[in-house]
């Protein structure tokens, strides 16, 4: 091989990568971004993790990316071991389509209407459909086909370059005799191992050897080895992801190696044992693309028929080989759906911010409720707890927004821009609901140290605030976890209420202190629960905001105010009469 062709094969394997790589992320965005949530909720059972491990990786053509998604759910607490173990059988069974697509572009004719299968033929057609798609279409999904045909075209134009840069290989004597080296079993599962791991990607090696084949100098003796090492290194990636993940994450991770490397013995042992024995006879047959996709795909099936049986024992081996740590049993589990695996796809990431940031609503809707309880019963341990709630709830906005952020930098759809910037509005608001819990709970740990206590009338108007603003806030986190904008509009008249409250409190307490009825003593406290209380249902109006706005696109709190008081917009009468009526003193 000269100089030449070496930089040619260069260059088709770089086109074969780019194009497949354009080819799957088109396929993921036509199939839609919800592909991944799919995958971890329907995946109860083993023959449904199978079939979709199948089907998620024949999208997006690698087995890899789907094990190392499926690591990310395991770490995350969002699918069982168990789970996905029958999913990474299912991603190896996947991998193999690839194989198939590839086949296309081998077919060929000699002449006529023949001609028209032949890789230069197809690989132009595809070209300018695909093209046309890319400049003439609106429509995203119209697009994406395009970049599918695109990239499909790039991996045709890759394959024709591998092939007619190794074509004179087929007349080197010097060549035949490396092959001859790889159909060593050892040497050619290293061979295909480490080739993998250094391109991570199973499909990619896989298409190689056929363009390898191609020149008809493979035998199945080299690519058998070459094949099952191919599996083996695969695993490199998945096992690069499950660096810095919990136990379970880990434990996913091995089990996806340990299943590739018992795939790999068992069929290495039941072929050259059964060639040694009766001389199957195939070692010397002259494999080609086809064959080589088809060898694949019988051993990628046959590997989950016989190892499937086996998941249990697999699994209890990496528990007892992965043990949890003292450290990991005292983390907080809500932390782990933030997992960084997620961001290469925006929708699960969405997702698990959106279930953590629920649990950060609920941490904060807690931390009050129990704040404005130590008013009237106060205790030590009491108020330790809601230091740690508020600390919590601190520790969470720090991560979600964090993590946000680092989503922020990937291409996100118009939809997931609009959630993203949801989350980012409303975990301020969470955060301060619970420093006003906590500011609560320093004024009645005060009132306690000397010894304060309302008047009667004084008291029944705090209880009937508390109320109040318990209210909305849980409005605001039904309205919030529902996504619901009708819901929301429930939210300002009653913070409208919540207002005219506070000023009529302010206002008897005035005249119960001329009256002697209540002292300056009492009234600091209480102007500052009035205070606290207040602000809480000002972040609630926050977040029914955000929620309003953010799907009409258009985040103009004022004009919405206006609108909803001025205009009497959205039943906003009709459900401030309620809470007049509900919240009187």
């Amino acid at each position: 091989m000269e100089i030449s062709d070496l930089i040619t094969l260069l260059g088709g394997i770089a086109l074969f990568l780019f194009g497949m790589g354009l080819m799957g992320d088109g396929l993921k965005k036509v199939a839609g971004s919800q592909m991944e949530l799919i995958l971890f909720r329907l995946s109860g059972t083993p023959l449904k993790g199978l079939l979709l491990g199948t089907g998620v990786t024949a999208v997006i053509q690698s087995s890899s990316a789907t094990s190392v998604m499926v690591v990310g759910f395991v770490n995350s607490g969002m699918m069982k071991t168990r789970q996905a173990l029958s999913v990474i059988h299912g991603a190896l069974i996947g991998t193999s389509i690839t194989g198939w697509i590839i086949c296309l572009s081998y077919l060929g004719g000699e002449s006529g209407w023949a001609s028209l299968l032949s890789t230069s033929t197809i690989a132009a057609l595809f070209a300018v459909a695909g093209i046309l798609l890319r400049m003439v279409s609106k429509k995203a999904v119209h697009k994406h086909a395009g970049d599918i045909l695109l990239g499909f075209t790039v991996l045709m134009y890759g394959l024709q370059s591998m092939s007619g840069a190794v074509a004179p290989l087929k007349d080197s004597e010097s060549f035949i005799a490396l092959l001859t080296t790889f159909s060593h079993p050892l040497v050619g599962v290293a061979v295909g191992a480490v080739f993998t791991a250094i391109l991570q990607s199973a499909s990619a090696a896989i298409g190689i050897l056929q363009a390898l084949s191609a020149t008809g100098a493979i035998s199945f003796s080299v690519a058998y080895p070459i094949i099952l090492g191919i599996a083996v290194g695969a695993s490199v990636p998945v096992l690069l992801s499950a660096l810095g993940a919990k136990v379970d994450g880990r434990r996913t991770a091995f089990l996806y190696l340990f299943v590739e490397v018992v795939a790999a013995l068992l069929f290495a042992v039941l072929y050259y044992a059964l060639d040694a024995s009766i001389g199957l006879g195939i070692g010397g047959r002259i494999m080609d693309p086809f064959s080589v996709a088809a060898v694949n795909t019988i051993f990628r099936v046959l590997t989950a028929v016989l190892l499937m049986p086996f998941n249990g024992r697999f699994i209890a081996l990496a528990e007892k080989l992965i043990r949890v740590s003292d450290s990991e049993k005292s983390e907080n589990a809500a932390f782990d759906r933030l997992d960084e695996r997620f961001l290469s796809h925006p929708r699960l990431a969405l997702e698990q911010s959106r279930l953590t940031v629920n649990d950060m609503a609920n941490t904060a809707r807690q931390a009050l409720h129990d704040a404005a309880a130590l008013i009237w019963n106060f205790s030590d341990e009491g108020y330790r707890a809601i230091e740690r709630k508020e600390n919590l709830v601190d520790e969470f906005e720090d991560k979600i927004g964090t993590y946000l952020v680092k989503l922020n930098t990937r291409e996100l759809s118009v939809e997931q821009n609009e959630d993203s910037s949801k989350f980012l509005h409303t975990i301020s608001d969470f955060e301060r609901v619970s420093d006003h819990a906590m500011n609560i709970a320093e004024v009645a740990q005060k009132m306690n140290e000397n010894k304060i206590r309302f008047s009667g009338d004084a008291e029944k108007e705090m209880k009937t605030l508390t109320a109040a603003v318990e209210e909305i806030l849980s409005l605001a986190l039904t309205a919030f976890e529902n996504d619901s904008v009708e819901e929301a509009y429930a939210i300002e008249p009653l913070e409208e209420r919540i207002d005219e409250l506070c000023d009529e409190m302010k206002l008897h307490h005035v005249s119960r202190l001329r009256s002697g009825v209540c002292t300056l003593n009492q009234g600091f406290p209480f102007n500052d629960l009035i205070t606290n209380f207040e602000r809480v249902a000002d972040h609630c109006s926050n977040i029914a905001i955000a929620l309003i706005e953010l799907q009409q696109d258009d985040f103009e709190t004022h004009g919405y105010l206006l609108n909803l008081k001025e205009l009497h917009a959205h039943r906003f009468d009709e459900f401030y009469e309620q809470y007049a009526k509900k919240y009187r003193i």
